[in-house]
This record gives structure tokens, C-alpha cells and sequence, in this order.
């Protein structure tokens, strides 16, 4: 068997997202992804997953056959710059705009672009500013 290796994140272990239109999703998701520097870390029948995302459809045997509702996702960007490519791969990827790149009065320094995925999800990418992270990922091999 081949070893397989996972990191995740402090908070949160994984999210799963249920969706209408696997192939659309999988697009807009692939491009954003991409430009934020994380890679589909695989993909099957009915479903694909990145990082702690895991997106399938209604059929998968995770789903349980119900979509999931509205949610709000914020993937961390290492610049601004990483910002504005995110915003622009999710626009022509199926996303629609929700806030375009800009500093946002959270705290100084909170520079995010917001979209709308293919099923309505609020989807953020942010750049907190020059800082040192507290934690790494945990990392898993089996």
C-alpha cells in the first residue's frame, strides 16, 4: 500500500462541501486553489478534495444525498498579489464577485476579495499582513 501524507490545519480538520455540479465546482475550485499555491490532493467518483476540502456531490456515500447550505470559507493568501490572482481565477472560473480586493477595516492590514462560488458560497481569499504563524499544520502519514 502506498503511503499517503496529510497536513491540516490548527482549527479546523476538514470541511465538506456538498454541491449541485461537481464538474463546475471542480473547475472553480481547481483555478482558485491554484493561484493560493494548494494543489487537488485527489479526486473519485463523485467527488474531489484539497488540504482540509473535501467537495462532493449529494450522491457521495460522505453526503448522505443532502447538499450543504451557504457557508463562508477564507483561504489564507502569503500576499496581496495572491489576492488579486485569486479574485480573478474565481471570476473566470464561475465565480461572481462579492467584494473585490481591497483592505477591509477588520483589522490594518486586512487586505481580501470575496466571490461566490458555483453554488452560492462565500468564498474568501486573505492576506492579514507580514506576520510570523503561531503553528504549524499537523502532520499525518499513514
Amino acid at each position: 500500500m502506498e503511503t499517503q501524507e496529510l497536513h491540516r490545519g490548527r482549527l479546523i480538520d476538514h470541511i465538506q462541501l456538498v454541491v449541485r455540479d461537481l464538474p463546475a465546482s471542480q473547475a472553480f475550485y481547481t483555478a482558485i486553489l491554484a493561484v493560493l499555491d494548494i494543489p487537488i490532493g485527489g479526486t473519485g467518483e463523485g467527488f474531489f478534495w484539497a488540504d482540509e476540502l473535501f467537495v462532493s456531490t449529494s450522491e457521495s456515500q460522505a453526503a448522505q444525498g443532502a447538499l450543504t447550505g451557504r457557508h463562508h470559507l477564507a483561504f489564507q493568501a502569503q500576499d496581496r498579489a495572491m489576492v488579486d490572482a485569486f479574485y480573478k481565477a474565481a471570476l473566470a472560473h464561475g465565480g461572481k464577485d462579492n467584494g473585490a480586493p481591497g483592505e477591509r477595516a477588520y483589522h490594518p492590514g486586512y487586505y481580501a476579495a470575496f466571490v461566490l462560488d458555483p453554488d452560492g458560497n462565500n468564498i474568501e481569499a486573505v492576506f492579514h499582513g507580514e506576520a510570523k504563524r503561531s503553528a504549524r499544520s499537523v502532520h499525518i502519514m499513514f
